[in-house]
């Protein structure tokens, strides 16, 4: 394991150079790996694992009649690496549990009669073992459960794998019975396409999560995107003009400046009058949004936030409902704008075409 420094906080990180593939490969020989689900992770996670020469089955409910057709296309044959949930559990010796958190509480009592002495629960998410009171997720004591969290969507997981490069996961233990839970843990990891592995705990990634996702790398993305898409049009500013000042330039330029060296550098390597307007307002917008950041991480940690997912999202008219929001998103002038834009990037048609052949395009789980 590699220790590295965290903006002066050093910890232990676990790379491919540390726990190579390889030894991946000799920690699950002897297992059997289902994936019980084949919705958003569920795809990518297996497909790398296949490809890495982990043995891997799918367990995927066939009134799901989309997700078995996909399961087909991407080559898994029922009755032998294809079954029903039931069959792949009593078949597994690691049981990764891929569902959407609503679905949790539907799919355990299906997968806890075949999680007997020995096996290991899988989890990428620690919504459904964490939440057990609402989730209903009590294994026994004489099981492992682990946790490799992805820090992507499938999508990612499995582009960056057919790149040729990793995308970093969390990890951790939740149950060791057999002794075995840790080297099961980062072997999976590694399985999957991690690029390195960092620890957390199960409390800890699903607080971290939930937080991330309704903040910065979703909620407050877009909100913040369309408060000032709709202050530029407001004062006369064209559509093309206010999408791309707000969304084209950062995610076309900008923030692969930051991935590549941080926002000290992106900030030194944009205009002085950039620059100097960046960092005079930086602290007004902290200021503004802390107070919903906080709120935010009490709704998280109260389980407030949980219990209206698995409420709202396992309605029987969810999918109507989710759809009616996507499609005032998709319509709205700002992303109709997007799609224009979109259309005039020169890499965009070959970039989608890619995407397409390798089967990795975005779309929503059942």
């Amino acid at each position: 394991m590699a220790k590295i420094d965290f903006g002066g906080v050093v910890e232990t990180v676990v790379t491919r150079k540390e726990y190579s593939l390889k030894k991946a490969q000799k920690v699950l020989k002897n297992e059997v790996i289902a994936v019980i689900g084949y919705g958003v992770q569920g795809p990518a996670q297996s497909l790398n694992m296949r490809d890495n020469g982990v043995p891997v089955i799918i367990g995927q409910d066939k009134r799901f009649v989309g997700d078995w057709k996909r399961a087909m296309k991407d080559g898994w044959k029922p009755g032998k690496t294809l079954f029903d949930i039931e069959e792949a559990c009593a078949k597994a010796t690691i049981v990764m549990i891929l569902v959407n958190d609503a679905a949790i509480r539907q799919v355990w009592p299906r997968i806890a009669p075949f999680m007997t002495a020995g096996k290991a629960l899988y989890f990428s998410h620690g919504f459904g073992y964490v939440y057990n009171d609402l989730t209903g997720v009590k294994p026994n004591k004489d099981v492992d459960v682990i946790l490799v969290a992805p820090k992507g969507s499938g999508t990612s997981v499995r582009r960056n794998f057919l790149a040729g490069v990793g995308i970093n996961s969390s990890f951790a233990v939740g149950q060791d019975a057999t002794g075995r839970a840790l080297d099961r843990a980062l072997a999976v990891g590694i399985a999957v396409g991690s690029g390195y592995l960092f620890p957390t705990t199960f409390a800890h990634e699903v607080t971290s999560d939930l937080v991330g996702e309704r903040g910065v790398l979703m909620g407050a993305l877009a909100g913040v995107m369309e408060a000032q898409y709709d202050v530029l049009r407001a004062n006369g500013h064209s559509p093309s003009e206010a999408f791309n000042e707000t969304v084209e330039e950062l995610t076309q330029s900008l923030i692969r400046l930051v991935d590549e060296n941080g926002m000290d550098w992106m900030y030194a390597n944009c205009s002085a009058t950039a620059q100097r307007g960046a960092l005079d307002w930086k602290p007004k917008f902290k200021k503004a949004t802390l107070p919903v950041f906080k709120d935010l991480y009490k709704a998280v940690k109260s389980q407030n936030e949980a219990r209206h997912v698995i409420k709202t999202c396992g309605g029987a008219d969810y999918k109507a409902k989710l759809q009616k929001e996507l499609a005032l998103i998709h319509d709205s002038e700002m992303w109709r704008a997007g799609a224009a834009v979109r259309s005039l990037r020169p890499h965009e048609k070959a970039r989608a075409n890619a995407a397409t052949a390798t089967g990795v395009k975005g779309r929503a789980s059942n």
